[in-house]
C-alpha cells in the first residue's frame, strides 16, 4: 500500500518544516508527500525535505479567498497520478505522532473500516518554548480535543455522525475517494467544505472511523473564537451548505457571530447575512 501525505500551505513555512521533521520520526515513513502551495511560490524552493520523496503542486489564487476545497482535490489528483493507494490529509499546522502514518495504514487494511473516512485524535498544543516543540516527546503532550472521540492507540471506533468529521487529519483509500468524488469546489475560503465532504461521503455509504493510533498535534498559532477573521468566508459557505443540504453548519460559530451583532439569520430558512456593524471600529 502506497501512503501519500497531502498538505496544503499558504505561508506557515516554519510549521511546514516542523511537520516534515516530525514525519521523519515516524515509525512508518510515508511513501510520498504532496504539498499544495496555494498562492505561495516560495514553497517549491525549500520543500519538501530531500529525505522525503515528494512534490509541490502550485495552485494560484484566483479570488480573495484561499481555494481550500480545490487545493485538496488538486493534492489528491496529484497523489493518485503518482500511484497513491491511501490519501492522508494533514493540515500544515499538524505534527504527526510517531505512529500516525502506520495507524492510518493499518486501519486502511482493516476490512471493517477501510471504506470509511479514517480520522485521528488531535491535540491542540500550547505555545512552544524558545526551542520549539520537542518532536521526540510529543506523546507527553497528548490531550486530544474533547469535542471529538479519542480512542486508545489500539482502538478503532466506527462513527456515523458526519458532523464530527474534520479535515485537519484524515485518511481515505483511493477507492473510497473515487466513490465520494472529492470536495465541492464551490466552497472557497475557510469553513463548511469539510462538513459538506462528510455529507457527500455519507451519501456514498462511507461513514467515519476514529483511529486511536493516528494521533496528531496541532501547532499553536493565534486565533479567535469565533473566528471573526474568516467571517465573510464562513457566511458565504454557510449559505452554500444550507442550499445544498437544508441545514446550517458551524452552528456554534454562527451563534457567536449573532451574539456579537456581526450577522443576521443563519437559522431556519433565513439566509445568513452580514450586518452593518461589520467593519466598524471596535
Amino acid at each position: 500500500m502506497k501512503v501519500t501525505v497531502i498538505t496544503l500551505v499558504h505561508g506557515r513555512h516554519a510549521h511546514l518544516a516542523a511537520q516534515q521533521q516530525a514525519l521523519l520520526r515516524s515509525s512508518q515513513l510515508p511513501d510520498d508527500y504532496v504539498i499544495v502551495a496555494m498562492d505561495d511560490p516560495g514553497v517549491a524552493a525549500s520543500f519538501p525535505d530531500p529525505r522525503l520523496p515528494g512534490t509541490v503542486v502550485e495552485l494560484p489564487r484566483t479570488g480573495t479567498a484561499l481555494p481550500l476545497a480545490k487545493a485538496r482535490n488538486a493534492g489528491a489528483r496529484a497523489a493518485l497520478q503518482r500511484g497513491a493507494d491511501l490519501l492522508l490529509f494533514l493540515d500544515v499546522d499538524c505534527l504527526p505522532g510517531t505512529d500516525l502514518v502506520a495507524g492510518y495504514a493499518a486501519a486502511a487494511k482493516d476490512d471493517a473500516v477501510a471504506a470509511r473516512l479514517l480520522c485521528g485524535p488531535v491535540t491542540y498544543l500550547e505555545p512552544p518554548g524558545p526551542g520549539g516543540y520537542c518532536l521526540d516527546r510529543l506523546q507527553d503532550l497528548d490531550s486530544p480535543h474533547p469535542a471529538r472521540p479519542a480512542p486508545q492507540p489500539d482502538e478503532i471506533i466506527p462513527e456515523d455522525n458526519p458532523d464530527l468529521f474534520w479535515s485537519l487529519s484524515f485518511a481515505v483509500t483511493a477507492a473510497t475517494w473515487d466513490r465520494i468524488g472529492g470536495f465541492c469546489e464551490d466552497y472557497t475560503g475557510y469553513g463548511g467544505e469539510d462538513t459538506d465532504y462528510a455529507r457527500l461521503a455519507g451519501r456514498a455509504g462511507a461513514g467515519l472511523a476514529w483511529v486511536g493510533a493516528a494521533r496528531a498535534y496541532h501547532q499553536f498559532h493565534p486565533t479567535q473564537d469565533p473566528p471573526v477573521q474568516h467571517l465573510a468566508d464562513i457566511v458565504r459557505n454557510a449559505n452554500l451548505f444550507h442550499a445544498r443540504w437544508g441545514t446550517w453548519p458551524m452552528g456554534g460559530w454562527l451563534q457567536g457571530f449573532r451574539e456579537r451583532g456581526l450577522i443576521k439569520g443563519g437559522q431556519g430558512t433565513t439566509p445568513c447575512t452580514l450586518t452593518d456593524q461589520v467593519g466598524q471600529p471596535a
